[in-house]
């Protein structure tokens, strides 16, 4: 079982941490650390930047990191040692920079169900699946 797992996460969307968590929970349930992160995009475009406020960036950053800690607080049970980790910038970048970084031993992650014309994983999963250097488990919503 692994030691180390990685749970990417979409605070606004339940489907992208319900059924990982529970796998999670069931694969640290004889110890071991689970890393909870959310990624806040960055603006893309430095032009786009300059439409907001100086300090919107450090703003948001903070909300965020508050709202992640209020998620681990009612959905990580207390037996869990769990660390929740903000990061800024590239979701898929920031979450295999994460992985490494931390040295996790396994990444947990939503996909969601392929429609009729969608067969393959969403963009961030499927570049996570194929550049990831720990082993990936991807589970369905």
């Amino acid at each position: 079982m692994p030691k180390k797992i990685l749970l990417p996460i979409d605070l606004n969307a339940p489907a992208s941490w319900i059924k990982p968590m529970a796998e999670a929970q069931t694969m640290l349930a004889q110890g071991g650390e689970l890393h909870v992160v959310s990624v806040l995009p960055d603006f893309g475009l430095s032009m786009v930047g300059t439409f907001f406020k100086a300090g919107f960036e450090q703003t948001a950053l903070h909300h965020f990191s508050e709202a992640l800690r209020a998620w681990v607080r009612q959905n990580v049970p207390g037996a869990i040692e769990v660390h929740p980790h903000v990061l800024h910038g590239n979701i898929y970048d920031e979450i295999l920079r994460a992985a490494d970084k931390l040295e996790v031993d396994l990444i947990i992650l939503a996909a969601h169900r392929p429609e009729a014309a969608d067969y393959l994983l969403g963009p961030n999963a499927a570049r996570i699946v194929r550049h990831a250097k720990q082993s990936v488990y991807v589970v369905r919503g």
